[in-house]
């Protein structure tokens, strides 16, 4: 059981990776979008933005509906979300659904990856007395919830 706490871990960062590689391609194929489309780099770079914002609204979402369903559903539907929405995203034909469609549905799909993988993530991490966790791997850059796993560490939280 030990060391497929660690399958588990690996797949939940990869996915994150990915996730969040998609959101950040956009400014790697901002010039070509701009140079093709003929929209603004402004309109374009907001679409980002936008995604950001749909990223801090829905993981709260996502994060409910990873407790009440466990991170599968939740998972699977935010990779088939990011993959759909990617490929969406690249025959857009207006600014305005580029926009929605990167920013709103790329944002959300990241969300739940993350919010199912932090719940994850936090349920293997053990306190250091305690065999088998993976506490060491506990925080890769997620703010707020990685103070909930520091204070599990410390037994101060349940």
């Amino acid at each position: 059981m030990t060391n497929y706490r660690w399958v588990i871990v690996a797949a939940g960062g990869l996915l994150g990776c990915v996730a969040i590689g998609g959101m950040f391609s956009l400014p790697v194929f901002l010039q070509p979008i701009a140079r093709d489309t003929g929209w603004s780099v402004t309109g374009i770079s907001s679409a980002m933005t936008i995604g950001f914002l749909a990223m801090a609204l829905t993981s709260m979402i996502w994060g409910t509906l990873s407790d009440r369903l466990g991170p599968l559903p939740v998972v699977l539907t935010g990779s088939v979300v990011l993959a759909t929405s990617l490929a969406l995203a690249s025959l857009a034909t207006s600014l305005v659904a580029f926009q929605f469609i990167f920013g709103l549905m790329v944002g959300a799909a990241c969300a739940a990856i993350f919010a199912a993988d932090d719940g994850v993530r936090h349920r293997l991490v053990r306190h250091p007395s305690q065999p088998g966790g993976v506490a060491g791997f506990g925080g890769y850059g997620h703010g707020a919830d990685d103070h909930v796993a520091a204070r599990r560490l410390a037994g101060l939280a349940s």
